[in-house]
């Protein structure tokens, strides 16, 4: 039985390795394409941090971070994954939140109370081009000047590969891994329009958060939550989800 995860390239592949390393068939139907969008600072403030809500923002502006001077200001990030990502792209401070936007919102908040950000910095929040929830605005409530750009967009794939369409049919694939709202309406999307939405549904779908769950669970499929928004947790979940099916 293989485990089916929907998550974009190039995350996929890292959380392929692992399951793969916790004894698990993979399945990689990346549900979303991930298109980068060229960064335009219009914005004449100087900024005094930056926040970022996914490792694609980083992806996206890359090449242009040391040309644009902003590698020497700090970085918070949704979560572990992102930072990495963040390091990797030559950040040196970077701050981590506990793997969601509320999360984050709190962490730059109550750094305003200390010495690293002062309450009417301008921020500049790295972000994709459909938000979740409106955090450059919960910030603003918060005091702070919060600049948004538009640094990539994730397009739906309208197709599942064939053996995934295979997979379903012959009932060979144990559970689903979904790691974002919108790529959890573009599986549900996808699975319609290649007539199996009916068994990709029957098995466990396994969540990262109850966001992304919430979307699932509306279309009568079975959720499981991660107790926390990281991929360690979710494999908690996952394994959880098994139990009863390998028993």
């Amino acid at each position: 039985m293989s485990i089916l995860v929907t998550r974009p390239h190039p995350d996929n592949e890292a959380t392929a390795a692992a399951l793969r390393a916790r004894g698990h068939v993979v399945l990689l139907a990346p549900v979303l394409k991930f298109e980068p969008i060229a960064f335009q600072d219009e914005s004449e403030a100087g900024f005094g941090a930056i926040i970022v809500t996914s490792a694609n923002a980083i992806r996206a502006v890359a090449p242009q971070l040391r040309d644009l001077g902003l590698l020497d200001l700090p970085l918070f990030a949704v979560g572990e994954h992102t930072a990495a990502v963040a390091r990797d792209a030559g950040f040196d401070e970077v701050i981590i939140a506990g793997g969601d936007a509320a999360s984050l919102r709190d962490k730059v908040t109550r750094s305003a109370r200390g010495k690293l950000l002062k309450r009417e910095s301008t921020l500049l929040y790295l972000a994709g081009a459909e938000l979740s929830r409106d955090l450059g605005g919960e910030l603003g409530a918060e005091g702070f000047n919060v600049v948004t750009q538009t640094t990539y967009r994730m397009v739906p794939v309208r197709h599942l590969p064939r053996e995934v369409c295979e997979g379903f049919a012959a009932h060979g694939i144990a559970a689903v891994l979904h790691y974002s709202r919108r790529s959890a309406r573009a599986f549900l999307e996808a699975a319609q329009d290649e007539g199996v939405e009916i068994s990709a549904l029957a098995i466990p779908q396994c969540c990262l958060s109850e966001t992304v769950a919430a979307v699932l669970r509306d279309a009568g499929a079975q959720v499981f939550v991660a107790a926390t928004p990281d991929e360690n947790a979710l494999f908690e979940t996952l394994e959880r989800a098994l139990r009863p099916r390998l028993a």
